[in-house]
C-alpha cells in the first residue's frame, strides 16, 4: 500500500544551521532516500521551493484565481515528501521515524486514497 510522509519544519531551522550541520543533513536525507529504493519502498522523494514560491488556484463560479501563498498560520510548512510503498501503516511509520528531518519538525503519514474510474 502507497502512504505520502508529509515533511513538516519551521524553514528557519535551515538558515540556523551551519554549514557542516546542513551538509550532514542533506547527505543523511539523500542516503536515507537511496536505502528505501534499495529496499523497494521508495516511489519517489522530493524537497519543495520556499512557500513565497507557491500560488494558490481556485476556480469559483467558473472563475479562476490565484494568489500568493499559502498564508497559513503555523511555525512548520510542507518542505518536501516521500511517497513510499509499504505493506502497512506500521511500516510506513517506522519508515517516517528514520526520516532524517523528524528529528527537527514532524512528518505527517497518509493512505493513498484508491480512487475508481467510472465507465463513461
Amino acid at each position: 500500500m502507497k502512504y505520502l510522509c508529509m515533511v513538516y519544519f519551521d524553514p528557519k531551522l535551515l538558515a540556523t544551521m551551519t554549514p557542516s550541520e546542513r551538509a550532514t543533513l542533506d547527505t543523511d536525507s539523500m542516503d536515507y532516500d537511496k536505502e528505501l529504493d534499495a529496499r523497494g519502498q521508495l516511489v519517489v522523494a522530493e524537497a519543495l521551493q520556499s512557500v513565497k514560491t507557491a500560488k494558490v488556484v481556485q476556480v469559483r463560479k467558473g472563475t479562476m484565481s490565484q494568489t500568493d501563498g499559502p498564508f497559513a498560520e503555523t511555525k512548520e510548512q510542507l518542505g518536501g515528501f516521500i511517497l513510499i510503498d509499504v505493506q502497512d501503516l506500521n511500516a510506513a511509520i517506522q519508515v517516517a521515524a528514520r526520516i532524517p528531518l523528524a528529528k527537527y519538525g514532524s512528518i505527517e503519514v497518509r493512505p493513498i486514497a484508491k480512487v475508481e474510474r467510472i465507465a463513461s
